[in-house]
């Protein structure tokens, strides 16, 4: 056994160091003992279908079935309502992904610029909200995009490249995380077809081919073999509808997408100056890699139109443009910090950029810690439900607040575990002058009143019971308001609304 060289122990250090600064951002999620911001939606599902349910017949939610069945394996494992281990899961997932980053910066240009790519994604990934530390679907999605990626970039002597398969199986495994991770494929497929590709591997246009098409069976044999799991459930045509069919675009919020992206920029400006600077040095940090730099542009370019897709411009939409700019500015880091390069500005010499990262990673906790204070407590309405319902009885909420259900550990009495199919709720927020009733699920109501004959709920929560300030008040929708003038009756007021329970 070799003794370990200076350089490898720099190295060792390096990657443990990026390892305890990617827990330390995280440690404000670890040490929260709730579900954060979709984790509720996203847990309501996966305990259905822990207690024998389905994603879609049992439990609406509009994401890929893959996202529901990995959280169902965490509180299978763990045990429901296990937020801390949830939460730990989250942070080896971040930790995968800045692995991943790491093999490709390494492939791309050297092992320094590989460490970068992944502290930056380590620092960057839960950017500013505190909403972007949860277990998310864009942060579920990047580590198969990364891994996929990290295949395709490797350097190989076979000209089949059969591992290109498990490349296309991740990228459709994290098209079932989340929808818009398909267009990440379309820049690797495009990637394999370039000359560029072919002539710095010395391949033919028939290998490069073969390749492409090596990509696309993996692919789409990750979405057959879930299509044949969906069939035997029963819920293939639910599982269609929810997550494609019901995805329209209703309204476009501007003023939100304009306020998002100067926030993302700002907050990430190390990284945006970085990729811009690195795409402007085609000579010396892309020679002999121009295939690799325009496979990178496309992915960020698909990665811009994937946040952009829903027209919501929700903050973490933002996190899946993370992985391409961490690859771009890390490939021009590494050679500004190695004093390989000269700073253009006196803001990119190598102090002020580690005191500028400093300060990122001090404002970006503060806001975690802040974000997250507040939110500790269970809501009044599910501590009061868990209190004084038993655990068999059923529950249904009025509004779009699926953390009751977690909060009072109790099952939906009915499959719209959020009520916008039955009220046309409009994703993003309220549009002025907007009827949504026209957006009502055909049949929605009567699916309600369904699921309620085979399970009747206990208790019925609203939590918009205020007409003068309700967005859905209950009295617009004669079969809820009926049932409750008639079956139910107020038992208390909590902060989130009114409790409802059966005569």
């Amino acid at each position: 056994m070799g003794v370990p060289t200076h350089r490898s122990c720099h190295f060792y250090f390096a990657a443990l160091g990026i390892i305890l600064l990617t827990v330390a951002i995280r440690l404000p999620s670890l040490l929260h003992p709730q579900p954060i911001d979709s984790e509720a939606m996203y847990s309501v599902v996966a305990n259905e279908i822990v207690d024998g349910g389905r994603p879609y017949a049992d439990a609406v939610e509009r994401k890929p079935p893959l996202l529901f069945w990995t959280y169902a394996a965490v509180f299978k494992i763990a045990g429901k309502f296990n937020w801390k281990a949830l939460h730990i899961v989250a942070l080896v997932w971040a930790l995968c992904a800045t692995a991943g980053l790491y093999v490709i910066g390494r492939e791309l240009v050297d092992r320094n610029t590989g460490l970068i790519a992944a502290l930056f994604y380590g620092v960057f990934q839960p950017f500013w909200w505190w909403k972007n530390l949860s277990f998310d679907a864009e942060m579920l999605m990047n580590l198969p995009i990364i891994w996929a990626w990290a295949i395709a970039f490797r350097r190989g002597s076979s000209r089949l490249r059969p591992e290109l398969f498990a490349a296309g199986a991740f990228l459709g495994a994290a098209f079932l995380l989340k929808q818009p991770a398909a267009i990440a494929a379309v820049p690797l497929g495009i990637y394999l077809l370039l000359p560029s590709y072919r002539v710095s591997r010395s391949l033919t246009r028939t290998n490069s081919i073969i390749q492409a098409a090596m990509l696309t069976a993996g692919f789409f044999a990750a979405l057959g073999l879930v299509t044949i799991v969906l069939w035997k459930q029963g819920i293939l045509h639910d599982a269609f509808y929810w997550t494609i069919a019901d995805h329209d675009v209703p309204h476009v919020f501007w003023h939100k997408g304009i306020v998002t992206t100067v926030t993302f920029v700002a907050a990430c400006l190390p990284l945006v100056i970085g990729a811009i600077l690195a795409c402007r040095d085609r000579d010396e940090i892309w020679a002999g890699k121009m295939a690799e730099r325009r496979a990178l542009l496309g992915l960020l370019a698909a990665s811009v139109i994937g946040a952009a897709a829903g027209a919501r411009f929700y903050p973490h939409y933002y996190v899946q443009l993370i992985p391409p700019l961490a690859l771009l500015a890390a490939s021009y880091y590494a050679r500004l910090w190695s004093r390989t390069i000269q700073p253009p500005h006196w803001f990119l010499r190598p102090g002020v950029t580690y005191a500028w990262l400093a300060l990122t990673i001090i404002v970006f906790s503060i806001k975690h810690w802040t974000g997250l204070a507040p939110r500790r407590q269970p809501s009044e309405t599910g501590e009061y439900l868990f209190a004084h319902s038993d655990p068999a009885d059923r529950i249904f909420v009025w509004g779009q607040s699926p953390e009751i259900y977690l909060d009072a550990h109790r099952r939906p009495a009915c499959r719209y575990i959020t009520t916008f199919p039955l009220t046309g709720y409009v994703f993003g927020g309220p549009v002025p002058g907007f009827d949504t009733r026209s957006r009502i699920l055909p049949g929605a109501w009567s699916t309600l009143e369904q699921d309620f004959a085979r399970h009747p709920p206990t208790y019925i929560v609203d939590v918009q019971p205020e007409p003068k300030s309700a967005q859905y008040p209950v009295k617009n929708f004669p079969i809820l308001a009926k049932l409750l003038a008639e079956r139910y009756q107020p038992v208390t007021h909590t902060a989130e609304g009114v409790i409802y329970r059966m005569r």
